[in-house]
């Protein structure tokens, strides 16, 4: 009976250091990197980004995807599009044509898209043009008051008449789908019908960006 007690007690002994090099064993490695980045790789609506490496997507699409990112660095709406090539691949086509083939003025671009983002409760959407809406001449001023549209639809004192006319049009669009014919002749009256095409595009596009990213859950990048 002591024999006994004595190889159980051995091999709780046994146990017991087993586990604890096993501990030491992790500490020495590190936090594994699935879940050092896990936060990076799962959205809140638990769908995966791509990761940002070899293994993104094919690779001629993410070299183009990539030609239009500052530094080369995928975006987390790019990392969730790339879950279908195919759809990430016309959504590069068509964004990047909007973005940088227009005759439309940047201004009222970005105007419409930072609209958009506020109107829809897209922050994403908002954050990532902050810096393009600065870069075409958009003023702090203006973003503050662009957190309120409908009252910056008829602000006299930091918006001209095109982006007034440009700011009702986004706000029709997007909140009530049609227009009345009274914006859409206000903004014939100052746009070209290539550019009035080009301003609807876009306001109808960004639309759909803030729709995809508040549904997969794309977050601010850190």
């Amino acid at each position: 009976m002591a024999t006994i007690k004595m190889n159980i007690t051995i091999w709780g002994l046994t146990g017991i250091l087993l586990i604890l090099l096993w501990i030491i064993g992790l500490a020495c490695l590190g936090t594994p990197a699935w879940t050092a980045d896990a936060k990076q790789k799962i959205s809140k609506s638990g769908i995966s980004y791509r990761p940002d490496n070899a293994q993104a997507g094919p690779e001629e699409l993410v070299n183009a995807i990539r030609a239009r990112r500052p530094g080369g660095k995928l975006l987390n709406l790019d990392r969730m599009l790339l879950n279908s090539p195919a759809f990430a691949r016309g959504w590069n086509t068509m964004f990047g044509a909007i973005r940088g083939q227009l005759a439309l003025s940047p201004k009222l671009r970005e105007l419409a898209i930072m609209s958009i983002g506020v109107i829809n409760k897209a922050d994403y959407e908002w954050v990532q043009h902050v810096p393009d809406f600065q870069a075409a001449g958009g003023t702090k001023e203006q973003m503050e008051a662009l957190k309120d549209v409908s009252t910056a639809i008829n602000n006299t004192k930091l918006f001209n008449e095109s982006e007034r006319a440009t700011l009702a049009l986004t706000y029709e669009m997007t909140r009530n789908i049609t227009v009345a014919d009274t914006t859409m002749a206000r903004v014939r009256a100052i746009l070209p019908d290539q550019q009035v095409v080009e301003l609807v595009g876009t306001i109808a596009g960004y639309n759909m960006v803030s729709r995809f990213v508040a549904a997969t859950g794309v977050e601010v990048e850190e």
